[in-house]
């Protein structure tokens, strides 16, 4: 397998998530802005919609969208429970998380991010991140991690999006709940590598 990324972006779940399971894999960074990957090759003819992560399978086909793709690896070794069974009811608890972090938590740091974001965006951004954190503070009170007392996939990409809070100047404090929960992902060996693996420590 291989998965294009850029460090420090969503894509590293992802690249946590292989550390976690162990398989072999290669990784290319991708210049997202002239949209060119390490190698030189055109990532547009790569991965259509323009952006990471994205997996290369071992069979040629291209996986695309980070909770698709956290999934897919999770299912690679089910002994790790990364991910519940298919099927069952704390799997379509993982889905719920993985999207409420997808939609409400990844996509009100984009302004942040976007040269063409107005005040008001960022400040509406603002708002919504502190709504959509205080929950996330409120459900980890008293448990690990989101699904309880395992680490999961969905743990992966909350890590990596509220991560982000350092670089736009968003105060955790109030959220102490949420504070420990990064201690403890960050203290993971596979997160420690990934890390390690991008730059970022």
């Amino acid at each position: 397998m291989k998965l294009f990324l850029k460090p420090g972006s969503c894509s590293l779940a992802s690249h946590i998530v292989l550390e976690e399971i162990g398989r072999p894999y290669d990784t290319e960074t991708v210049d997202l802005a002239k949209k060119l990957t390490a190698s030189g090759a055109d990532f547009w003819a790569i991965n259509p919609k323009g952006y990471v992560p994205a997996l290369l399978l071992d069979d040629g086909d291209l996986l695309t969208e980070g909770p698709a793709i956290l999934q897919y690896l999770a299912d690679l070794a089910p002994e790790l429970q990364l991910a519940p069974a298919n099927g069952s009811k704390a799997r379509y608890q993982l889905q719920s998380w993985l999207t409420f972090i997808g939609t409400e938590v990844h996509k009100n740091f984009s302004p942040f991010f976007n040269p063409a974001a107005t005040p008001e965006m960022k400040d509406l951004a603002r708002a919504n991140l502190q709504r959509r954190l205080g929950y996330v503070n409120d459900q980890l009170a008293g448990r690990d991690f989101l699904m309880g007392d395992t680490f999961s996939v969905a743990d992966a990409y909350l890590f990596t999006v509220v991560g982000w809070a350092k670089f736009v100047q968003l105060d955790l404090s109030a959220w102490p709940h949420l504070i420990a929960f990064q201690g403890r992902v960050a203290a993971r060996p596979a997160t420690q590598r990934a890390l390690k693996a991008e730059g970022l420590i």
